[in-house]
């Protein structure tokens, strides 16, 4: 029986035994995944290759599980007002719309994913302009030399190596580099290393030798714990924090979680605080999970999210659901990102070692492949 047992955290030698595979090492790379994936795909000459060429269409981002994270981080941080669609394609297929006008980013960690290659084939097929983001000397990377497109390295950042979950800036940095070229987001050297700062200042408040009480990551698994997590962001940006706290609850801890970004949520997930899963008996001797809300803030919101999210918050609480509230820190769009993905990624893998639970390991998912391919 698999069981929270919330003192291993503060226990140096079972965080240890239980983390064999090395997670809370590889996340707390993330400040130098920026630096040095930032550095690399400056040295590839992307910049000056791409500025070229003029704008496409749209962008299409190809990618599955955390690497498809890479393009949703870009589309939040280009904003609502960029000036041409940025889309996420999580899929073996492309949308019949892509074509010669437009540009697809394949992302690939291994460089090896099946429907990521897929739809490299297919870019190249319907004429598009190709730019791929995965491991040096893969399919991946061979794909973009035939058919003569930029290939962007994942550089290995030690400690990250062999975690593809831990590694999301080394596929994200390489994208916003590409796109900084046509004049979308900004990723200046003092914005990458204000960033880098800030994810290193994460991983010092939330470092294993911290004990719980004053340690931000622990603390959201100790509230993640034992409760049904409905995960909501106010922004385009805090969305992607929802969605990746969610994605890292399910690999890292093997824990479901339902996430959503407002207004959407308010005409939809809300009605579950009215639902049998929304009640708390503190007389039950019974641990039954419950709902619990965790909303996901920007400090740059849209006054009408601002206060979707109050009402949200309020809708909870006034039925008896407990609320977290996690607010981004820093000023450029990036930074707060950061701060939001670098807190969730601590918490969910501090919430599966207090289940006992080795985060690395996703046989689930292994197992599923492998049928795939018999």
């Amino acid at each position: 029986m698999i069981s929270f047992e919330p003192e291993r955290l503060d226990n140096p030698g079972y965080l240890v035994e239980a983390d064999a595979s090395g997670m809370l090492p590889a996340v707390a790379t993330s400040g130098a995944q920026v630096r040095a994936s930032h550095r690399a795909a400056l040295e590839a000459g992307v910049v000056a290759r791409l500025s070229g060429e003029g704008r496409p269409r749209a962008i299409v981002v190809a990618g599955m599980g955390g690497s498809a994270i890479a393009g949703d981080v870009l589309a939040a941080l280009c904003g609502p007002g960029t000036p041409i669609p940025i889309v996420t394609v999580r899929a073996d297929r492309l949308p019949g719309w892509v074509g010669a006008a437009d540009m697809l980013i394949a992302v690939s960690g291994s460089g090896l994913t099946e429907e990521t290659l897929a739809l490299a084939l297919e870019a190249v097929r319907r004429g598009c302009r190709l730019v791929t983001v995965g491991r040096s000397e893969s399919p991946l990377a061979a794909i973009a030399e035939q058919a003569s497109a930029p290939h962007l390295p994942v550089v290995p950042v030690a400690g990250a190596v062999g975690r593809p979950r831990a590694n999301l800036w080394g596929l994200a940095m390489p994208l916003l580099v590409a796109v900084s070229a046509l004049g979308l987001v900004d990723v200046s050297p003092q914005v990458v290393e204000s960033t880098a700062q800030r994810l290193e200042d994460i991983a010092h408040r939330c470092r294993p030798s911290s004990d719980t009480f004053i340690n931000p990551g622990k603390t959201l698994a100790l509230e993640v714990a034992g409760s049904i997590p409905m995960i909501w962001g106010a922004s385009p940006l805090a969305a992607v924090g929802a969605h990746r706290l969610a994605s890292q609850l399910h690999t890292n801890a093997k824990y479901p979680a339902i996430w959503g970004q407002l207004p959407e949520a308010a005409h939809d997930l809300v009605s579950a605080f009215d639902g049998p899963l929304a009640e708390r008996d503190i007389f039950s001797e019974e641990s039954t999970p419950a709902l619990r809300l965790f909303a996901l803030r920007d400090t740059d919101e849209d006054p009408r999210a601002a206060k979707r999210r109050t009402l949200a918050v309020r809708l909870a609480e006034d039925r008896g659901v407990p609320v977290s509230e996690i607010t981004a820190e820093g000023e450029h769009p990036l930074e707060r990102l950061a701060s939001l993905i670098g807190l969730v990624d601590y918490g969910s893998v501090y919430l599966a070692i207090a289940y006992g639970l080795d985060p690395t390991p996703v046989r689930a998912i292994a197992e599923l492949k492998a049928r795939i391919t018999q």
